[in-house]
């Protein structure tokens, strides 16, 4: 992890629950600059925030196959429905 992430997190009183593990030893002192988190409800941050839990089992063969959907579409949406 870059040692300068922005990481989020939620607050339960003194302690800060970080949604990631920061890849940092237990006990190792950090300097700490708390914000607000934004609260945009845009569509797709669900699935930003959810597509982070996937990351350990992602593979290349996930990536090749999202390739693949990807191309199918776009040579879909060159065709033309029948009258």
């Amino acid at each position: 992890m870059n040692p300068t992430s922005n990481l989020h997190g939620i607050i339960r009183g003194k302690t800060i629950e970080l949604a990631i593990d920061p890849g940092l030893k237990h006990g190792q002192e950090v300097e700490v600059t708390l914000l607000p988190a934004k609260n945009s409800k845009s569509w797709g941050d669900g699935l930003r925030r959810a597509a982070g839990a996937l990351a350990d089992d992602w593979s290349g063969e996930d990536d090749e196959i999202l390739s693949q959907i990807q191309l199918e579409r776009m040579r879909s949406a060159g065709r033309t429905l029948p009258s």
